[in-house]
This record gives structure tokens, C-alpha cells and sequence, in this order.
């Protein structure tokens, strides 16, 4: 037993049985060969010495103890011991440094000798390398490693070599996962660093990338239960044999898998973890999707529920099935319900909504299980207040302000007080409006107003009653098709130019209207439009009743286009056309009729500044009007310049021509926001007739047109 060699004797005598023979320890022997055991064996002290030391024991076990005298162990043996005297002997003297006073603590010496030179801790080690990448080669992969890669990232410095080597480790396994990314799975990556030249101090970080073969799909498989109609997953599937494993190739097209089915009935499909069996040999992949296909799923009811325990309700399941675009019973689409969704946020009278299919167990007759869509709503701040304004010249400062409570007459009865303050307008109007009433999309608007109004071509008190029925767009749900119709009942007291008596006197007149627009809108956004065009037609019969009922017709059609250039560039042109007709200017109230020139009109002349103008030199309006506009608008950033040339005329006759057409041209400067584009303009009139502006200002939010 060779470990027993390493443990004491002790402990493998305690393992020898009682009856066992007596170990026999070997003698050992001095260099002449005699017995150590029988060499000098004089005892140190005898017995009889030892016994006699020891002190006598008394009977008597409360008698003190004897003192034992200690024997000096150098004397004799049996010899007292010399008791020694009992004073110690004088201590040495103290060194005198000992006793002198410590130097005081704000006098010691704290700084180093001047002599001892030390490296500064500070002092900042770089060393300089440089990356050299080779064998990317046919997989494309280079610029996407330099954009991910560690060493790329250090720019070429770092603190020490083994920072590098980390760096360089790195970026071994960023490229070989990089190769298999696209299917290259038998690639690798090896990092040299070498010092260039030699004892340079200097490195050379050598990236050697051997892509190996291109796996292919050998096989697609998918393993679901069958589709109704059958091969839906097929085609929503875009993998085919021969396609490279490319791993985002292969995300992507599964997501469109799970994009695709819930469009068709499916909206409970998972998609379980995929399998792809490579094989070496002719470097293919067998690919392997599971899917749990889920029931096929037809529209039932509606729920809704707070979204939290503290959450209010904006309004109820009823409301809810007017803004959707599908029937009970219809084949489940996920695009309807996102649909659904828009509608829900675009009321703005939520904080937080969701919609979301819920199983039902029921059976449609078509063999669908029907999902009612579970909405989950907390009703934000129903209150709204609101500010803008604008400056252009002939109009001057305009600032409208209002309050809004979206919800006060539930569902979406909206009360609407709003003001208008400036230095030539000034007004007051109270509005109900009920939005998606009574089906999706549609207005009804209830409006009273007064309004004063003092502009060069006249002055008006007017009040208003009006109502209408409309389809609008807006900021976040932008519509193709509006429209909007009504009636009006206004009475206005108006100055105007005589003709009869060459003075101006004033008037009131009662005016009924039916108006009607109708819009077509192609663009690509409602306030910064890039693409597209737009059409709009309004039409209006009327009634001014001054004495004698005077009945016309007031028709405008306007349209307009954008032509992205470049990324950066938009052209953009409008056309306008009006037309009154059926009753003679004079008689026509100042405030009905056609005006031109203005920020939103003619740019380069003031608001309402071109047209015939009466004897005493102030506009007196028209019966039609053309107006034209072209610019440039290049964006950089969040800024934008846009060049511009508008013409148009306003003409006395029914229909408009093409006589005396005037010419405005200017530069714009556009700061762009996520509500649309701050607009600031400045033009002049081409060939300036006397009276007319020199310089024209516009400040307002949104495109011209």
C-alpha cells in the first residue's frame, strides 16, 4: 500500500486488533553498525534523585501547599539554587532623540525630495493601429463589419495591446456571425497583429475572413394544419429551393406570413421556432416551419372595457360599430381592424385605445368561428384650447382663439367657442358639431356669429346662422372624396360705393344660401403636400334681399398639383376660377363678392387690392376671377426656401377673361414642424401701379395652397 507509506505510525497502529503481535520497529544502526539502542543510556537523573525532589504529600487535604525549591540549572544536581537579588539592574540611557519635543504637524516636511522622480498617473499611454480587412470579397459584408465593428470603432487608438487583441477578438466572432447571417456557415475569421514596420511601436490589425460555400435551401417545408382556401401560407411564404439561407431573407418572409394570414381569416396564427437541418456535403439546408394555424375566424359583436382600473369610457359599443367598415358576419381582416383603430384615435377622445379579436366558441353558418372585438379605451381630456394667428399686409394682425369640449353632448357632440381678434376683423362664434353621426365619417354642424369686419373695400356688421352636413379631412385622417352641403342665413350692414349718387352710403341686407362643395384629393399630406393633386368645386345659390329679392349663383373651381423633382424638391401649381351669375354687381352686398390679392390669393398685393376700384380709389370687388400660382419648394432639413410667381385679375363682368392679368413674385422661407410648415412670404408687385403695395408680408402655418 503505497499511501500508507504517508501516514504516521500512530494512526496504523489504531487499526491493529487487540490480540495482534507486538509491532517490531526496526533498530537503527550508527555508522559502525552497533545497536543506537545500545549506546551511552546514562539517565540523565536518576530515580532516587527525582523522588526526592518531589515534596512531601500531607494527609490532610486543607493543609497548605510545601514550596518546591528550584534548583539552578546549571548548578549540581541537589544544589540550591543562588536566589538572585532582588532589584533589576539600572536601564541603559535613553537616547537623547528620544526626549526631544515632536515637531509641530503644520511645519512637517509632507512633500517628496525634489530628487525622487515619479510617473504621473495621469499621464495617458496610446498606441496607433492600424485595420486591414481582406476576403469579404462576393458576400457584400464588408460595409456593414466596418459599421459594426469594434476595431473600426476605436479609430485606430487604444490604451494598451491586449485592448487591441480584445478588439480584434471581437471582431472574429462579429464576422463569422456576420457570414453566417447570409448563409456562409462554414466561414471563418482570423486576426494577426503584427508591428509595421518592425519596432515601430506601431500595429497592423490583419482581419483574414474565409467565406467558405454558400448553403442553399434544399427543402421548404411547412408543417400546419390545411388552410381555407388551401394554399394560403404557401403563397405567403416567399421561400423557394435555391434561396440562399439568408437570415433576414427568412425573417422577413415569415413576418409576412404572420402580416398575410390575419388578413384572411386568421388571426390567431402563431408561428413556432424553426428548424433548418444543414448538411455539409453539398452545403444545402432543410428548412422547417411549424405554424399553429388557429381557427378561421368570422366579425361577431363588440366589448369594451376601461383600460385600467381608474380609466373612464369615451363612449360605448353602439358608437363604436358606426366607425367600423364591416358587417357581422364578414370574413375576419386585420386591415379592417387596424381601420378601426385609426377611427377610434382620430376622435382625439382617447388617452389610450386599443381593439383586439376575443374567441367566442360560436359557430357561423359558413363554419367560421365568430371573434368580437374587444376595445379597450381610456378617455382623455375632453377640453381643448387653442391659439393661432398671422400677420399679412391689408389685413393685418389676425389671432383666433378657442375653446373646445369634444365630448360634452357624448357620443363626439362637440361645443366649439371661438373669438377672432385683429386689426381689421373682430368676431365671436358658437358652434355645435357632432362628428361620425349616425355613420362613419360624417359632420353635422350648427353655427351662430357676428362679426365686424373693417377692410379697404368696405365694413361690415354681420350675424350669421348657418348649418351643414360634411365629409372633411383632417390632419390625421386625410379622405379622398369630400364634400360638404348646407344653408346660411345672413344679415349683413354694409357700406358701399354708390354709383347712383357717386357717394358711399351703407346698407343692410338679408342673405339665404345653399351652399355645396365637393372635393377630390390625391395628395400625399393635407399641410405639406409633395405628390398628387387636388380639385375642388363650390357652388352656391343665393338670395340678397334689399327691397327686391335678387336670386344668383356663385361657382368656384379650383385646382392644384405637386411634382416631386428630387427628394429635396416640389414643384407645386395652382389654377382658380370664379364666377357670379345672375344679378348685377352694384347690387350684390360688398361682402359677396369676388376679391383678389393676399396671402392666400394673388402674393404681392395686398388683401383685396386688385380689381376695379371705385372713384375715391378703394376696391369695389367683382363678379369672377382667375388666379394662378407656380413655386419651388426646396426643403433642407427642417428648413425650406420656396421662390414663387402668382398672377391673377378680377373682373366687373360675370365670367372671367384674360385681359390685364397682374403679376406678383417673391421668396418664402418655411420652418418645418410636425404639425406642418411655418410659412413666411415676401413679395412685390411686377410693374407696381400707383396705390399698390411695394412690399407684401405673409406669416401664417401651412402651404399657400
Amino acid at each position: 500500500m503505497a499511501g500508507a507509506a504517508f501516514l504516521p505510525q500512530a494512526a496504523m497502529a489504531q487499526d491493529r486488533p487487540d490480540d495482534a503481535p507486538p509491532l517490531q520497529v526496526p533498530s537503527r544502526q550508527d555508522a559502525s553498525g552497533q545497536d543506537a539502542g545500545q549506546q551511552d543510556q546514562t539517565p540523565i537523573i536518576d530515580e532516587t534523585q527525582f523522588e526526592e525532589s518531589l515534596p512531601t504529600i500531607s494527609d490532610d487535604m486543607d493543609a497548605p501547599l510545601t514550596p518546591i525549591e528550584r534548583t539552578d540549572p546549571i548548578a549540581p544536581p541537589g544544589e540550591p539554587v543562588v536566589e538572585d537579588d532582588d532589584t533589576l539592574p539600572e536601564a541603559a540611557a535613553e537616547n537623547p532623540e528620544f526626549v526631544e519635543p515632536l515637531t509641530p504637524l503644520a511645519e512637517f516636511q509632507v512633500d517628496p525630495e525634489s530628487a525622487v522622480e515619479t510617473a504621473s498617473s495621469n499621464e495617458n499611454v496610446t498606441i496607433q493601429y492600424d485595420t486591414r480587412i481582406e476576403g469579404f470579397g462576393k458576400t457584400g459584408l464588408e460595409g456593414t463589419f466596418r459599421d459594426l465593428s469594434a476595431l473600426e470603432d476605436g479609430d485606430g487608438k487604444a490604451a494598451n495591446a491586449a485592448m487591441v487583441a480584445a478588439r480584434a477578438d471581437e471582431d472574429e466572432k462579429l464576422a463569422v456571425r456576420l457570414l453566417q447571417s447570409v448563409g456562409y456557415y462554414d466561414g471563418t475569421a482570423v486576426a494577426t497583429i503584427e508591428q509595421t514596420p518592425p519596432n515601430s511601436g506601431r500595429l497592423t490589425v490583419v482581419l483574414n475572413i474565409e467565406p467558405g460555400e454558400l448553403y442553399t435551401l434544399g427543402s421548404v417545408r411547412i408543417d400546419s394544419d390545411p388552410t381555407d382556401p388551401a394554399g394560403l401560407i404557401d403563397k405567403a411564404l416567399p421561400l423557394k429551393v435555391g434561396d440562399p439561407i439568408d437570415a433576414v431573407r427568412v425573417q422577413a418572409a415569415e413576418a409576412n406570413v404572420s402580416l398575410r394570414l390575419p388578413q384572411q381569416g386568421y388571426p390567431f396564427i402563431t408561428l413556432l421556432e424553426r428548424d433548418i437541418l444543414l448538411d455539409s456535403t453539398d452545403h444545402t439546408g432543410a428548412y422547417t416551419l411549424p405554424i399553429d394555424l388557429g381557427p378561421r375566424v368570422s366579425f361577431g359583436g363588440y366589448r369594451t372595457e376601461p383600460a385600467s382600473d381608474d380609466s373612464e369610457l369615451a363612449f360605448d359599443t353602439d358608437h363604436i360599430a358606426i366607425l367600423s367598415r364591416f358587417e357581422e358576419g364578414q370574413l375576419y381582416d386585420s386591415r379592417k381592424v387596424d381601420d378601426l383603430r385609426q377611427a377610434l384615435i382620430s376622435t382625439g377622445l382617447f388617452a389610450t385605445v386599443s381593439v383586439e379579436p376575443v374567441r367566442t366558441g360560436e359557430v357561423a353558418p359558413d363554419g367560421t368561428e365568430k371573434v368580437d372585438l374587444l376595445v379597450r379605451q381610456d378617455a382623455g381630456p375632453p377640453r381643448t384650447l387653442a391659439v393661432e394667428g398671422g400677420y399679412a399686409t391689408g389685413q393685418g394682425i389676425r389671432v383666433e382663439g378657442s375653446w373646445t369640449h369634444r365630448n360634452l353632448f357624448p357620443p363626439e357632440g362637440a361645443l366649439i367657442i371661438a373669438g377672432v381678434g385683429g386689426t381689421q376683423e373682430q368676431g365671436l362664434s358658437g358652434t355645435f358639431r357632432r362628428s361620425n353621426a349616425g355613420r362613419r365619417d360624417r359632420t353635422v354642424m350648427l353655427k351662430a356669429s357676428i362679426d365686424h369686419s373693417d377692410y379697404q373695400a368696405y365694413e361690415s356688421f354681420t350675424g350669421t346662422l348657418s348649418g351643414r352636413i360634411s365629409v372633411e379631412s383632417t390632419p390625421i385622417w386625410q379622405k379622398r372624396w369630400t364634400y360638404y352641403y348646407g344653408a346660411e342665413l345672413v344679415g349683413s350692414n354694409e357700406d358701399r360705393y354708390n354709383f347712383n349718387t357717386n357717394s358711399r352710403d351703407r346698407g343692410t341686407w338679408l342673405i339665404g344660401a345653399l351652399p355645396a362643395f365637393l372635393g377630390f384629393d390625391t395628395s400625399d399630406d393635407l399641410l405639406n403636400p409633395t405628390r398628387g393633386f387636388r380639385i375642388k368645386l363650390n357652388l352656391s345659390p343665393e338670395t340678397s334681399v334689399r327691397g327686391a329679392v335678387s336670386p344668383y349663383v356663385r361657382g368656384m373651381v379650383e385646382g392644384t398639383a405637386y411634382y416631386p423633382v428630387s427628394d429635396s424638391l416640389v414643384i407645386a401649381g395652382r389654377a382658380r376660377v370664379g364666377s357670379i351669375a345672375g344679378i348685377a354687381r352694384n347690387d350684390l352686398p360688398p361682402s359677396r363678392r369676388y376679391y383678389a390679392g393676399g396671402g392666400g390669393s394673388v402674393r404681392g398685393f395686398g388683401y383685396q387690392e386688385l380689381g376695379p376700384r371705385a372713384p375715391d380709389g378703394k376696391p369695389i370687388g367683382g363678379r369672377s376671377f382667375n388666379e394662378f400660382a407656380i413655386e419651388a419648394r426646396y426643403r433642407f432639413g427642417n428648413f425650406g426656401i420656396v421662390p414663387f410667381v402668382d398672377a391673377g385679375q378680377v373682373y366687373e363682368s360675370s365670367y372671367p377673361g384674360f385681359s390685364n392679368i397682374r403679376f406678383g413674385a417673391g421668396i418664402g422661407g418655411r420652418f418645418y414642424t410636425n404639425f406642418g410648415p411655418l410659412r413666411l412670404d415676401v413679395a412685390t408687385p411686377i410693374n407696381r401701379q400707383p396705390g399698390e403695395s411695394l412690399i407684401s408680408l405673409y406669416i401664417s402655418i401651412g402651404q399657400a395652397f
